[in-house]
């Protein structure tokens, strides 16, 4: 199944800024995104928020929209929500790809569990791991 993702954080940017609803910084990272980073516009997640997309790949701008297959999911909690990140390329996931998803990954869930514990905030945040959704269809 293709999907059409919004880019909101291009591939080696510290910042993670979402574009979609109200603009806003989310997250600034000590560490450059190693693939693109977005959402899939109107299809919400269970936070309400449009559902994460990574995108694999070049770089692309923020601000584009690309249509690429579903490959993979990055299984993540965030405040005890399930928050997936659909993955999204024109080929399956390689050994190099699935080895960035969880490197990047779990230092993020490790950040973002951080600053919810600094600010007070109670629920589970953690990744869980990469499903290979290629063969699935």
């Amino acid at each position: 199944m293709r999907l059409l993702a919004l880019v909101e954080v291009p591939r080696g940017s510290f910042v993670k800024r979402e574009i979609h609803g109200r603009a806003r910084t989310a997250f600034v990272s000590p560490l450059p995104c190693p693939f693109n980073y977005g959402c899939i516009p109107g299809q919400p997640g269970p936070d309400g928020d449009p559902v994460d997309a990574v995108v694999l790949g070049a770089r692309l701008p923020r601000g584009t929209l690309v249509r690429r297959e579903i490959v993979g999911r990055v299984r993540f909690l965030d405040g005890g929500l399930d928050d997936p990140k659909l993955v999204l390329a024109d080929r399956p996931i390689q050994k190099a790809d699935r080895l960035l998803l969880q490197a990047f990954f779990t230092f993020y869930a490790h950040a973002k569990a951080a600053i919810r514990r600094v600010t007070g905030r109670p629920g589970r945040t953690a990744f869980l791991g990469i499903e290979d959704l290629h063969s699935a269809g």
